[in-house]
């Protein structure tokens, strides 16, 4: 099983999760915990939902491209990309449907607030690339820009099919995400998998190579999606509640979900398995100490830390 021991003074919790590594043929090389259990993949969704936006028309330029994938912070240099894409499909940010939000960002959004920005915008919130790509390729196909979130919509009904077909297990019935377009349900399994062949496949090339390419992109430096992208030859998406994607280029997919929705505790789990795995080498393995053995605070001060329990059964 995936057990993460968190010490912090006499007190040690511990945190249940499941994890799985896939081949991109499907083959299951080494798992622990349920790994046939049901979520949503929420924000690691992302590589595909941009891989169908660019194969419907998106025109997303390598560092658009990351900016689709990725569940940006707010930084003037996200806000410019999300308005880049959006200006090369001649449209604005008043078509975007995710919620309004401010940035992520602490400095991000104290800025804004400094410049005298009182209400939330669409652009500012993390997921607004996704979207930008979104309308870009309905602009592209002239497909309907008012209701591109819909579950009916046909590019919501290819995203769904493309990553049903990728990861062989059906991504419906969805539900609706935080940004309000549909979320898509997977197994730690299925998602392996799915991320197997993002490293694999050569129709992914592209969305590999901006997700690797640009990492901060992706998350922000020191998260635990960036970190792996940054101290491996993969390229790595963290969702909401705690699940965690990596794509080794050309090996294994490696999917990891807390069940308790704890991304750090995800993290963990991910450094493990890819110790395990023997793709980490010294100098990344000191690289990625922060993500595989987070310090827990009280009091403002670290107190103690997460470690890894993790027993992986080897096919």
């Amino acid at each position: 099983m995936l057990a993460v021991k968190v010490r912090s003074g006499l007190e040690e919790t511990s945190h249940g999760g499941a994890v799985a590594v896939v081949d991109p043929d499907g083959s299951l090389i080494a798992h622990a915990g349920d790994i046939d259990r049901p979520f949503f993949l929420r924000s690691a969704a992302k590589p595909f939902q941009a891989h169908v936006s660019q194969q419907n028309g998106a025109g997303l330029e390598p560092l658009h491209l990351a900016m689709a994938c990725a569940s940006h912070r707010g930084l003037p240099v996200h806000i410019a990309l999300v308005g880049s894409i959006l200006g090369k499909a001649g449209l604005d940010a008043s078509y975007l449907r995710c919620p309004k939000d401010w940035p992520l960002n602490r400095s991000a959004r104290d800025h804004l607030v400094r410049k005298g920005a009182q209400l939330p915008r669409k652009i500012w919130h993390n997921c607004s690339g996704k979207h930008a790509g979104f309308l870009g390729a309905c602009a592209a196909s002239d497909w309907d820009l008012e209701a591109y979130l819909d579950p009916g919509h046909p590019l919501q009904q290819e995203i769904v099919s493309f990553v049903s077909e990728l990861g062989e297990v059906s991504a419906a019935p969805v539900g609706v995400d935080g940004c309000g377009a549909p979320v898509l349900r997977t197994t730690t399994r299925a998602m392996a998998l799915l991320f197997a062949r993002l490293g694999s496949y050569s129709e992914l090339d592209e969305v590999f190579a901006a997700m690797h390419r640009y990492p901060a992109i992706i998350g922000q430096n020191g998260s635990e999606d960036s970190s792996i992208a940054t101290a491996t030859h993969a390229a790595a998406k963290g969702g909401a509640e705690g699940c965690l994607g990596v794509a080794l280029k050309r090996g294994p997919g490696v999917a990891v979900k807390s069940w308790d929705g704890a991304m750090d505790i995800a993290g963990v789990g991910a450094v493990a398995t890819l110790d395990s795995l023997g793709v980490l080498t010294d100098a990344s393995r000191r690289s990625l100490e922060p993500i595989a053995r987070p310090p827990q605070y009280g009091g403002g001060e670290p107190r103690g830390f997460a470690e890894p329990r993790l027993e992986l059964r080897y096919e």
